[in-house]
């Protein structure tokens, strides 16, 4: 059995930074964690990839081809298109090693995730080759500011969670980055009360959309609160009994290990003399 967490979430909300960080904690612990560069479109990174699509196909190749005139999404659709054409390469890249853990560094177009099929069936070729996934959907902490936000983030996270069908994880990022005020402010959406935030949060009571929509706003905020849908975690960078909270869910989600042989500890058999020595002294209880 092997291992994958594919980590998904809009441009810019820290995925790159999470593998890096991922990695590095792992290695602290003497764990072994593969990182896998799916997008096209990447200029660099800290991390130094195991595996990168840019070998196979990169963004400025649909781009430039006076057949094709795709603009940058429509050109990194392509290349996520060409992988599911050729996986074969992909399957070979990963190899057949047992126990195998790596984290796909996905791109930050959320359409990849939300309507389109494209993730969908690597993440089903991914199963057939022996992976037990976990999705970890990425959001920058600073776009958490009010009701309207929070639901917004929470509907983006459910509609990837419906379309990918994998166990899901959802990150708040850059948590280190927010002063001591935004942290407090923060701590209503980490355990949220979606229907007391929507009822006192004046960007959602004063808008128009609300005073239009009340009720459409407040069946949401119902949903996703009756069915703890959606819940997010936390993420510091810097704080490593954070990142080993979050590896720790995300190993729990995927079962790591619980599949692995017990080791017995081997003993050598015990000597007759010693056997004769154990029956005399249980003789003298007796």
């Amino acid at each position: 059995m092997r291992y994958a967490q594919i980590v998904i979430g809009p441009a810019g909300s820290g995925k790159s930074t999470y593998c890096t960080e991922m990695q590095r904690h792992a290695e602290t612990s003497r764990r072994n964690i593969h990182i896998v560069n799916l997008d096209p479109a990447a200029e660099s990174f800290e991390y130094k990839p195991s595996i990168d699509i840019r070998d196979l196909i990169h963004v400025d190749d649909a781009m430039e081809d006076e057949e094709m005139h795709f603009g940058p999404n429509g050109a990194l659709v392509f290349c996520m298109e060409f992988l599911l054409e050729n996986l074969p390469w992909l399957e070979n890249q990963l190899g057949e090693d047992d126990d195998d853990y790596f984290i796909f560094d996905c791109p930050g177009q959320i359409e990849l995730y939300t309507h389109l099929n494209v993730m969908k069936k690597l993440l089903e070729a991914l199963e057939l080759w022996n992976f037990r996934l976990c999705a970890v959907f990425i959001l920058d902490s600073h776009f958490m500011i009010n009701a309207s936000s929070f639901i917004s983030a929470s509907m983006a996270a459910l509609s990837a969670m419906t379309t990918l069908e994998v166990t899901f994880i959802s990150i708040l990022s850059k948590i280190d980055l927010l002063s001591k005020k935004s942290k407090k402010q923060l701590e209503r959406f980490l355990e949220p009360d979606v229907k007391d935030i929507c009822a006192n949060d004046t960007a959602v009571v004063n808008s128009k959309w609300n005073q239009k929509h009340q009720m459409l706003t407040e069946m949401i905020g119902r949903v996703l609160e009756d069915y703890s849908l959606i819940k997010f975690a936390p993420l510091n960078i810097t704080d490593e009994d954070n990142l080993a909270n979050i590896l720790f869910m995300v190993d729990n989600c995927m079962q790591f290990g619980e599949d692995r042989d017990i080791k017995m500890a081997e003993f050598d058999a015990p000597d007759e003399e010693d056997e004769d020595n154990d029956d005399g002294y249980e003789e003298g209880r007796g």
